[in-house]
């Protein structure tokens, strides 16, 4: 791990006035870059070629006389592969522009853990030792994490033949790199039957399904909770609920929309859905909820600053269910900016803007943390 102190060395050498924000150009990359803008950052924008031009033309920033007039993206380094990030004439880069990065779930999948931790040589916002919690099945990944915080999460099942009700099986899909291959099954006999015709299809692995999760599957509405925690607040919560998403995913979303007789007559390949995230929507919580929700909030935050010092910094989203007698149980984990985070771009959230009294996004909540940081001269306080 990058001592903290190589990365308070580095900061010594930026010129705070003229920093950037940066980001790799996937993920929730537009909700970072326009709530930078909003706080009068400039932006950069890391991409891979053959999937650069939402960033680097369709949003790219117009400036006149230095003033935004269109768009959020003001430069891009474009790359082969994404993991040239790592280069080190490619980290200097960045650090040439002065830049804060912002790290998402893109960067930790398409550059290896043990990269990000040891040779990523750049201010990033948050916890980078955290990042490594998403990591299913390490020791003490995000569910080692919640069973210390004293959170509900779904109970696992040892071994495929202990299947006696709906369960959930994780594991990643075989081809899609930050998709999942998850499927759902009520019996060991349904198991081999699904897993079997998945490994058919290609869509999962034998070595995946090895090591796949099992849970009890949790029955009722998903509420991704977009949370953040500021080291920097003195007077009032450091805990702040800044909106809430749900996810539209395929084929599951295509299948629900199906009549029952429709969906009988699916095929071998049709009649198992995947679970591939291709949007987002915004959603709020009835007001009874939200105690509880802000009291999971409070629970892991204090669970990472005991297990993986300093603990949480800014965004983090605790994705839940909500089942038939209004209980959360907390099925995964992300420690950083959420996925869903651009249903917030430009006009914020409920939840956010009531508490800011402004369009707050998560993306534009970090800008502003990142600014307090630097006014106060505490900058060493929010990066890793």
């Amino acid at each position: 791990m990058i001592e903290r102190k190589e990365i308070t060395e580095i900061l010594s050498g930026y010129d705070l006035k003229e920093t950037t924000i940066g980001v790799l150009a996937s993920h929730s990359a537009l909700d970072v870059c326009d709530g930078a803008a909003e706080e009068g950052f400039r932006t950069h924008a890391v991409c891979q070629k053959g999937r650069e031009k939402t960033y680097t033309e369709y949003f790219k920033a117009q400036r006149e006389g230095g003033k935004l007039i269109r768009g959020i993206v003001d430069t891009a380094d474009v790359y082969n592969k994404f993991n040239e990030i790592l280069k080190i004439e490619n980290q200097q880069k960045l650090r040439d522009r002065n830049t804060i990065f912002i790290p998402n779930r893109s960067f930790t999948s398409y550059c290896s853990i043990d990269d990000v931790e040891e040779k990523f040589k750049v201010p990033m916002f948050g916890s980078r030792n955290l990042l490594r919690s998403e990591e299913r099945g390490i020791e003490k990944d995000y569910y080692w994490l919640l069973e210390k915080a004293g959170l509900p999460f779904p109970e696992k099942i040892k071994k495929p033949e202990d299947i006696d009700s709906l369960v959930m099986v994780k594991l990643p899909h075989a081809v899609k790199k930050l998709e999942r291959g998850f499927f759902t099954v009520a019996s060991y006999d349904e198991f081999k039957q699904k897993s079997g015709a998945l490994l058919k299809q290609g869509v999962i692995t034998k070595e995946a399904l090895a090591e796949a999760r099992i849970e009890r599957y949790i029955i009722g509405p998903v509420f991704n909770l977009d949370m953040f925690y500021s080291p920097l607040e003195e007077k009032m919560s450091k805990i702040e609920l800044l909106g809430i998403d749900w996810r539209f995913e395929t084929s599951l979303d295509g299948h629900v929309r199906l009549p029952a007789p429709q969906q009988i007559t699916l095929n071998e390949r049709q009649v198992t859905p995947e679970y591939t995230v291709c949007g987002h929507n915004s959603a709020t919580l009835r007001e009874s909820l939200l105690e509880d929700a802000f009291e999971l909030a409070e629970k892991y935050v204090k669970a990472t600053q005991k297990y993986y010092k300093p603990g949480i910094i800014g965004p983090f989203c605790l994705q839940t269910c909500v089942d038939k007698d209004l209980n959360f149980t907390v099925y995964d984990v992300a420690p950083r900016v959420g996925g869903g985070t651009n249903v917030h771009v430009s006009v914020g959230h409920p939840y956010g803007n009531t508490l800011w009294r402004k369009p707050v996004s998560t993306g534009r909540r970090m800008a502003m943390e990142i600014r307090r940081a630097i006014e106060q001269e505490r900058v060493e306080e929010i990066v890793t």
